[in-house]
């Protein structure tokens, strides 16, 4: 069956970076587009990022632009999730996530069918 698992959260402090990896598993992942999720506590999950199956087209939301950056290794099946200049805003778990359509770079949660598990960022000020 897919599985998706994230991993590289933690806490750090305003300002620090940290990667976050997800490998993918069960499916043909070259084929698939990939994105990032976050949920902060007793909000609503949130777009964060979604890159196509070849790394050829990125989006990303206004609140990471010039941040984030979402990258892929196809030969590794796995998606990636830099974020520099981290802010006590972004503290969420994150979760990576593939789309219904594969091809298509979906920015709303029910667009996407399969998900991880999720992995917890913290930022302290």
């Amino acid at each position: 069956q897919v599985q998706l698992v994230e991993s590289g959260g933690g806490l750090v402090q305003a300002g620090d970076s940290l990667r976050l990896s997800c490998a993918a598993s069960g499916l043909t992942f070259s084929r698939y587009a990939m994105g990032w999720f976050r949920q902060p506590p007793g909000k609503e999950r949130e777009f964060v990022a979604a890159i196509t199956w070849n790394g050829g087209s990125t989006q990303h939301a206004e609140s990471v632009k010039g941040r984030f950056t979402v990258s892929r290794d196809n030969a590794k099946n796995t998606v990636y999730l830099q974020m520099n200049s981290l802010k006590a805003e972004d503290t969420a778990v994150y979760y990576c996530a593939a789309p219904t359509i594969v091809t298509y770079i979906a920015t709303k949660p029910n667009e996407y069918r399969y998900w991880g598990q999720g992995t917890q960022v913290t930022v302290s000020s």
